[in-house]
């Protein structure tokens, strides 16, 4: 569903990502992991569109996403950090989204239920706290019933209850096959919820392994002691 090839993007004369090679395809949900700096980011914004690699190519359903936007449609966006106006309410972000995208089926409404965000839809966003904000960016990523969708650090900030319910909907979302991708720093809180992890170091991928392989060659039980393993096997 995501191919990418032979990807490097360069900043100046940082290099932050070196020929990532990497396909993700529906029904899957990746945790995208490695230290800060480690080029996740930028990868990220590469497939939505808001980072141009120097060379490489993305595709999205077999098709190069070079000079396209159409696609974007297809993805739902969690951000780590939500900006927002801060003179507009809860419910005109959400308005004014609705009227962007232009969707004609039914909205997924069923994060802003759980949120209890309807009856906060007069708030301005610049009254909210960090949390309610990831509960708007949550709304937004699932409101559109994307194919695909990428969310970072989604459950930062969240408080436990509500990490439960977000952590509920993206299973529900994946067993829709639904193509998941999702960064966290929190690995205990990925056990339940992915299917293929992606390591990457320097602006490399160093593997991307399905959980169960990973666990089974590291005889570990909990992923991020099957990484921590994994890692120190391969730099001694």
């Amino acid at each position: 569903m995501i191919e990418i090839k032979h990807v490097s993007k360069r900043f100046g004369k940082l290099e932050v990502l070196n020929d990532v090679n990497l396909e993700m395809n529906r029904g899957e949900c990746i945790a995208l992991i490695g230290p800060n700096g480690c080029g996740k980011t930028t990868l990220i914004k590469s497939i939505l569109g808001m980072v141009v690699p120097n060379s490489g190519e993305i595709l999205f359903q077999g098709k190069s996403i070079a000079k396209q936007h159409d696609y974007r449609q297809h993805i739902g966006y969690m951000p780590q950090i939500g900006r927002y106006p801060d003179n507009m309410s809860i419910g005109q972000i959400l308005n004014m989204m609705k009227d962007i995208r232009g969707f004609q089926g039914g909205y997924d409404e069923e994060l802003f239920r759980c949120f209890e965000l309807e009856g906060m839809s007069n708030k301005k966003m610049r009254t909210l706290s960090g949390g309610t904000t990831q509960k708007v960016s949550a709304t937004l990523a699932f409101l559109f019933r994307p194919e695909v969708l990428i969310l970072d650090e989604p459950t930062a900030g969240l408080d436990p209850i509500a990490s439960e319910w977000l952590k509920e909907k993206i299973i529900r979302e994946k067993e829709k096959q639904k193509l998941i991708l999702i960064t966290s720093h929190l690995l205990s809180e990925l056990d339940d919820l992915i299917t293929q992890i992606i390591f990457m170091q320097d602006g490399q991928v160093r593997f991307h392994k399905p959980v169960d392989v990973l666990l089974a060659e590291t005889g570990e039980q909990k992923i991020a002691k099957a990484i921590a393993y994994y890692l120190k096997r391969n730099t001694l």
